[in-house]
């Protein structure tokens, strides 16, 4: 078993990863992490010895379109904006992910 993990490092983890989870959820998800950090204890376990390192199990490679901007039409661009939950100014508008106040207060 891992050593012990209290919900207040499970509630700095999440608050790193910008998440929120009510009491019900962290009641539920520390247990849950502590398996995960059990699992990797385990895989740390076992002998490696000679066995090569690989960077992908299959020989496939992937196949890469060429990146080209293409001109949407009026349409294509209201019915993009349309599926958008928040838009400002013709734009799509998405939540700050990096807090730069002094306080981390937005």
């Amino acid at each position: 078993m891992a050593e012990q993990l209290d919900r207040q490092q499970v509630e700095h983890v999440a608050d790193l990863a910008k998440l929120a989870f009510t009491d019900a959820e962290l009641d539920k998800f520390t247990p849950q992490l502590e398996e995960i950090i059990d699992l990797f204890k385990e895989l740390e376990e076992v002998d490696t010895t000679g066995v090569e390192p690989m960077s992908t199990p299959t020989t496939e490679v992937n196949v890469m379109r060429e990146d080209v901007a293409v001109k949407s039409s009026d349409q294509e661009r209201q019915a993009l904006l349309d599926n958008a939950p928040e838009t400002a100014n013709g734009l799509i508008k998405v939540p700050a992910i990096i807090d730069e106040s002094e306080d981390g207060e937005e």
